[in-house]
């Protein structure tokens, strides 16, 4: 399981798969050491021991992150128990709520800026903090490569997010893209 873990999410740390796989550190520490020889061990921005699988991709720090809709659920949300590396602790209850639901969410440069959902009329955007037009473009590309996905679903499923659409602090609302249901 961890390697299947650190081959989706690597680099991680022990609390990483903790948080994911609700398994106790009693019993990943063992595993880990059992499999350091066959994983590679990489010191983490903080300090923190993180561990991959050998050849694990990572990106350089200054590489581009596209633009993205992620659905609910997503499990770079859920797959890492410091959080921050992607939602920032100011959004991180508007996206994450109490009773364990995670929207689903716009991500710019690598990180969390706001949440979406699909209308009759396309997918409506309500970001948290201003976004320039090259990232508005961005975002709306990527919601024209959803559309066949999105078109063939109710979004009436959403429904039980209304009251909680109204509530997010948004500075900017928008619906891009284009439904081809109405």
């Amino acid at each position: 399981m961890i390697w299947r873990y650190l081959d989706g999410f690597g680099p991680a740390t022990a609390q990483d798969f903790g948080q994911f796989t609700l398994q106790r550190q009693a019993e990943i520490g063992p595993a880990l050491e059992a499999m350091a020889d066959r994983l590679t061990i990489l010191e983490g921005p903080n300090g923190e021991k993180m561990f991959d699988v050998p050849g694990g991709l990572i990106p350089a720090a200054d590489a581009p992150a596209p633009a993205r809709l992620l659905g609910m659920w997503d499990s770079i949300l859920l797959a890492y128990r410091d959080r921050s590396r992607i939602v920032s602790d100011d959004y991180r209850a508007h996206v994450i709520r109490r009773n364990g639901d995670v929207l689903p969410t716009v991500l710019v440069d690598g990180h969390v800026c706001g949440v979406w959902r699909p209308t009759d009329s396309g997918i409506e955007v309500s970001a948290f903090r201003s976004l320039p037009e090259r990232d508005w473009r961005d975002l709306a590309q990527e919601a024209g490569r959803l559309g066949d996905l999105i078109d063939s679903r109710d979004p009436l499923t959403y429904r039980r997010y209304a009251g909680w659409w109204d509530d997010l602090p948004r500075a900017e609302r928008r619906t891009i893209g284009q439904s081809a249901t109405v």
